[in-house]
């Protein structure tokens, strides 16, 4: 958010500090004081917002924008997943779905199998989508082989996420292709291969090691299905349509606007109602809502249920998930007020100035706006744009241009904590404090940030050859 009339007057040193004595603030609140992250968040967000000598007058509208903003794109993602997520498992469909993977793949293999699944699932579908429709299998798998959350729950987000950072359609790495004038197949190649291994390393193996020193309960935010559904539980392939009915229509949207956006439709076609309504039918919010109506039919009523007994099981499901959307708006309020003030501006004119190789530089400009102020697509597209005129001038190849763009999205993922709405959505669902959040998923996405700049730069060194 921008303020017209007004200027940030303060030196880069000084808002640097006050950005790193506002997160030690708040970690201080939540972790020592043990204040409600709401409240904590608020109360930063606030203080920070009066420090960095933003109008008072405008003070709230920056928060409540922020806060807004977040909502806006969280909200109905979310409620609606939730709504899914809770008639999948308290019809049993979950445990039908854990049952079928723990026997293709074997319990030593069940995280493996929810990573893979994570990873396919992750293509089309934004992270907290996924994250939202996939956590009741997640659950019910956990519950079944028993032990500590972690390993089944970090493999899938880890999965999530690689897709989401690197992998077109979207919509940080197409902004990164964008902004350099990369290929965007070259960068599909090069984030799939670097979304594998991050995942392997930093999803699957760190997974598992977090499983064996931290034992996380399963959380119950989804409820739990009663013995009379588990002794007639759905059939299999019935639970897996209504989980693969968003995907394909969430894959659809993306099929369609990637090929007009590329000119393989022609805008004369893209303009047709027909087309129109295929890719509104395949906006996130609109795809899980049709698979919560099929659920409701095909899990519920078609089962037994009556219409009073599908309408309570929807409306259980977004009491516990209040709390969830709340602190994600919170979070995404205390990032804004970060951005508002002019931290990452000054954060980029200050390193505006380092020489070193274009490569390293994007990586460290998006890594620094990344923890700054907490979003990585801001992080991404200013990473991109301050480095996109020397790439240009340089000459460097496609495969190069693709390997940078893949390097600039690794560092927009790096170290994710409290100043991302993404943070508190990962901590809230599965149920984990601040601390052990800190611990295991913004050490994940440190370990994932790592990988694709490893990857990265590997194509770029054999792109030179």
């Amino acid at each position: 958010m921008t303020l017209e009339g007004w200027e940030q007057t303060l030196p880069a040193w000084a808002l640097l500090l006050i950005a790193a004595g506002a997160v030690a603030l708040l970690l201080v609140l939540i972790i020592w004081a043990k204040a409600h992250a709401l409240v904590a968040l608020v109360v930063v967000s606030l203080g920070t917002a009066f420090a960095t000598t933003i109008p008072a007058g405008k003070v709230v509208n920056v928060l409540v924008d922020g806060f807004g903003s977040t909502l806006g794109s969280v909200a109905l993602l979310v409620g609606l997943g939730a709504m899914l997520g809770r008639i999948v498992e308290t019809s049993g469909g979950a445990q039908v779905l854990a049952d079928r993977l723990v026997g293709l793949f074997g319990e030593r293999r069940a995280a493996l199998a929810l990573g893979v699944a994570s990873l396919i699932f992750g293509f089309p579908i934004f992270f907290d989508a996924g994250l939202v429709v996939m956590l009741p299998v997640v659950f019910a798998v956990a519950r079944r082989l028993g032990g500590s959350l972690l390993p089944y729950a970090l493999s899938s987000v880890a999965a999530f996420s690689v897709m989401h950072v690197f992998v077109p359609p979207h919509p940080g790495p197409v902004s990164a292709a964008t902004f350099l004038g990369a290929n965007v197949g070259l960068v599909l190649l090069v984030g799939l291969v670097a979304a594998v291994p991050a995942w392997y390393v930093a999803g699957y193996l760190f997974g598992k090691w977090s499983g064996k020193r931290w034992k996380l309960p399963i959380p119950s935010l989804l409820g739990q299905a009663d013995a009379k559904q588990l002794a007639n539980p759905p059939r299999f392939w019935l639970v897996l349509s209504a989980l693969l009915l968003p995907l394909v229509l969430i894959f659809m949207n993306t099929g369609l606007t990637t090929l007009a956006q590329s000119g393989v439709i022609s805008e004369a076609t893209a303009s047709q109602s027909w087309f129109e309504i295929l890719v509104a039918l395949g906006q996130t919010p609109v795809a899980l809502l049709l698979a919560v109506l099929y659920a409701a039919v095909v899990l519920g009523l078609r089962r037994g249920l009556s219409r009073q007994d599908v309408q309570n099981q929807l409306e259980q499901a977004l009491g516990p998930v209040c709390s969830v959307i709340l602190i994600t708006g919170a979070g995404g309020m205390f990032g804004s007020v970060l951005r508002t003030s002019g931290i990452g501006a000054a954060l980029s004119e200050s390193l505006e100035g380092i020489h070193v190789p274009l490569l390293v530089a994007g990586f460290l400009l998006a890594a620094i706006l990344r923890v700054a102020q907490g979003s990585a697509t801001v992080a991404l597209t200013t990473a991109a744009g301050l480095i996109a005129d020397g790439v240009a001038q340089a000459g460097y190849n496609p495969l190069q241009i693709a390997a940078i763009a893949v390097v600039v999205a690794a560092g927009s993922v790096i170290a994710s904590h409290v100043n991302d709405s993404g943070f508190w959505l990962v901590s809230r669902f599965c149920e984990m404090d601040v601390k052990t959040t800190l611990k295991t998923w913004t050490v994940l996405e440190t370990l994932i940030a790592a990988v694709g700049f490893a990857v990265g730069a590997v194509f770029f060194a054999i792109a030179s050859i």
